[in-house]
């Protein structure tokens, strides 16, 4: 991707693994990036659009383009502060990406400045909370015990039972240890 280095230099940080290209750019540099890959390069097909988590500074907001033409595809990134998640919207350059970004914005919490119609896609009217991030608690393996045996002797049948411990990411006093 000799024409991404071109244009952006040391703006943008290119990478290939396993064949495919991705490419890190600066929030600011997101919708450039994003027009110039559909208008240059060709990768006029938009696949999908996400948030990832990545603790404790920021978010990274992911895309994934195909140049159906050349069968090459390209993964696009930008990352987010934390603090203040705000990128603005690719739905001017595709207009695939709208449901994507209304997801990313429900589920992560990043804002897509501009977005023409930014409200909840998925959850219910009410839901507190974006569930993919990491600090999300998962109140059901508190309130719902699982029902399989999730350690040894559980089951009531043979080895004694270890310490019993709260589910990963559930605060000490939201319930007994056994829950």
């Amino acid at each position: 991707m000799s024409g991404l280095a071109e244009r952006f230099g040391d703006r943008v940080q290119i990478t290939e693994s396993y064949g495919d290209t991705t490419a890190d750019v600066a929030p600011a540099d997101w919708i450039e990036l994003l027009i110039y890959v559909r208008d240059e390069l060709g990768h006029t097909f938009f696949d999908w659009l996400t948030g990832v988590d990545d603790p404790p500074e920021s978010f990274q907001i992911v895309a994934h383009v195909y140049n159906q033409a050349a069968g090459r595809r390209l993964l696009l990134r930008t990352r987010v502060p934390r603090e203040n998640p705000h990128l603005p919207t690719a739905v001017g350059v595709y207009r695939g990406a709208n449901w994507h970004e209304r997801e990313t914005y429900e589920m992560f919490g990043v804002i897509f400045d501009g977005h023409p119609y930014l409200v909840p896609l998925l959850l219910p009217d009410g839901f507190e909370g974006h569930p993919l991030r990491k600090d999300f608690i998962l109140a059901a393996r508190v309130a719902k015990p699982w029902p399989g045996a999730k350690e040894p002797g559980e089951s009531g049948h043979g080895a004694p039972s270890r310490r019993k411990t709260l589910p990963p990411g559930v605060p000490a006093d939201w319930g007994p240890p056994d829950a």
